[in-house]
């Protein structure tokens, strides 16, 4: 039977080290691909490794990337090649009494497969969109929609998420017993994704309301964590 709530295990996403911190869960999972804003796409073509960062947006269980049609990934995404794709989020440097034990608390997911051009007009709209709006929630009121000639000159990569899982490391340094008493501070400098003051560009300085509450959103998000 088929647990819709989480992915199912396969060879290439079972964890190996520290099994305790990893999951399945595919809420979990999504959390943390809708949370960021950049992925690093792998792939190897020709023999050689290439890891390159990307723009991406998730809907429902298909994550779409940004490229163009002479790009490396679009040639191997014509032939449906495998790939893979990772995620983190920082949340903190975690500073033990042994140098051993200096480690980050993070969020982390990594989801591979085959991956492919979307071709349909239709559903290449859909992913732009959503690229703009993972970026900035509402900004595709706030600017102009591609015209055809942009459509045609953009590759638009999908990638089904059907094996996927998350790693997450949380809490104090795990320092041995016997470091304890030593006379080192040890602890956690949490980290956060702060937005700065936008800057406006030289012919406009008015920043559409829902771009300027999306901005806060994330400042007041930032304090959460």
């Amino acid at each position: 039977m088929t647990d819709l709530n989480h992915f199912a295990p396969s060879g290439r996403i079972t964890f190996k080290r520290k099994p305790q911190r990893g999951t399945y869960d595919r809420d979990a999972i999504y959390a943390i691909l809708d949370e960021a804003f950049l992925c690093h796409v792998g792939f190897v073509r020709e023999k050689a490794p290439f890891v390159i960062p990307m723009a991406y947006a998730r809907i429902g269980d298909m994550l779409y990337l940004h490229g163009s049609h002479a790009s490396r990934l679009a040639d191997e995404a014509r032939t449906c090649q495998e790939i893979c794709v990772t995620v983190t989020l920082l949340d903190g440097l975690v500073l033990a009494r042994s140098a051993l034990h200096h480690s980050m608390n993070y969020r982390s997911v990594m989801i591979v497969g085959p991956c492919s051009l979307v071709k349909e007009n239709e559903e290449k709209l859909l992913a732009m969109g959503s690229l703009v709006e993972h970026i900035l929630p509402g900004r595709t009121a706030d600017c102009r929609p591609p015209d055809d000639s942009e459509i045609r000159r953009t590759a638009i990569i999908s990638l089904p998420i059907h094996e996927a899982s998350a790693k997450i490391r949380s809490g104090p340094p795990e320092d041995a017993e016997k470091d304890l008493d030593l006379p080192f501070w040890a602890g956690v400098v949490p980290l956060s994704f702060v937005p700065g003051m936008p800057v406006p560009d030289k012919t406009d300085d008015n920043m559409p309301e829902r771009s300027a509450l999306y901005v806060q959103t994330l400042k007041e998000r930032s304090k959460v964590r």
